[in-house]
């Protein structure tokens, strides 16, 4: 497939809840209330915009009740300006007040806000369900930083495959109205380095990186070194059913996916820190203590390791 190489923008719209409170960026940077960014982002020459559809946004109250007159304003202002939105439908969030990454009815309560957009905006055609799943789940499922606050890998587990369960439910919701929408799934997956010391916990988080894209492909069957690991701490055995190749144990990934991946590296070196501290910061094994610092964005680890 050959494609001329496009510049792509996006709005970081983080609507990031800790504890009962909300962050919400879009309001903090002022872009809110700034429809005229649009027409600078246009000026910059770019013609493919992510931009928040964010279902914190538009269904606060009740997965019933829906406010879509800011977003109708926006949406209206790219079509003008010719700029083709990919809309993210929940971005670092958990989700509105009524529920969380946790809840076993999250993933369909997300489809039934991607159908609201979806038959609210049919022209639009691509879509980011949930931004960076694997990034969300380490905060809000690992670390303890987001809400619901989880600090296991029981926690993170669920709530990773409970977001790509939303994923392919949001998906099939909008494809009902959109049949040939796109999938453009994001998320971090900057490779870690260490010293040697740490070379387990740089190899862990380096197959651990790639783990949202291998559940939405399907590839996390008996085979997957994932895979006693998602059973052994609670995680469910599948995805939605309808995707499973006969006589195949591997799924097909959902048509027309595209994926982006961003971040620097990271790097690993030894810290003072306790134990229960480390092992929030970096979701280590216990074995040592470690803490994740900015790494380089060269491909290589400098000689020699990583060291603070």
């Amino acid at each position: 497939m050959n494609r001329p190489l496009e510049l792509w923008g996006g709005l970081e719209c983080t609507i990031a809840r800790v504890g009962d409170d909300y962050r919400d960026q879009s309001l903090e940077t002022g872009h809110s209330d700034r429809i005229e960014d649009l027409d600078r982002i246009a000026e910059l020459g770019i013609r493919t915009l992510r931009h928040p559809v964010l279902w914190e946004t538009i269904s606060p109250e009740s997965p019933d009740r829906t406010d879509f007159s800011w977003h109708d304003i926006r949406l209206g202002r790219l079509q003008e300006l010719g700029i083709r939105p990919i809309a993210g439908l929940c971005h670092h969030g958990s989700g509105p007040h009524y529920t969380h990454m946790l809840d076993p009815a999250w993933p369909e309560l997300l489809a039934r806000h991607a159908a609201h957009v979806a038959e609210r905006y049919p022209h639009l055609d691509l879509y980011t369900p949930v931004n960076e799943p694997l990034t969300t789940a380490r905060f809000s499922g690992l670390y303890g930083h987001w809400y619901p606050h989880g600090t296991s890998y029981e926690a993170f587990l669920k709530i990773l495959v409970n977001e790509c369960k939303a994923t392919v439910l949001s998906m099939r919701a909008i494809r009902k109205v959109r049949p040939d929408a796109g999938l453009v799934q994001t998320d971090d997956m900057g490779k870690t380095f260490s010293t040697p010391a740490l070379a387990y916990q740089a190899e862990h988080e380096n197959q651990r990186r790639f783990l949202s894209f291998d559940l939405l492909c399907g590839m996390v069957d008996r085979h997957h070194p994932w895979w006693r690991s998602r059973r052994r701490r609670g995680g469910p055995r599948t995805l939605p059913r309808g995707r499973r190749r006969a006589g195949h144990h591997r799924h097909q990934p959902l048509p027309d996916e595209r994926a982006l991946s961003r971040r620097a590296p990271v790097a690993l070196s030894a810290a003072p820190l306790g134990r229960k501290r480390q092992a929030r910061l970096c979701g280590c094994r216990g074995r040592a203590h470690a803490a994740a610092v900015p790494g380089s964005r060269s491909h290589r680890p400098p000689a020699g390791g990583v060291r603070e």
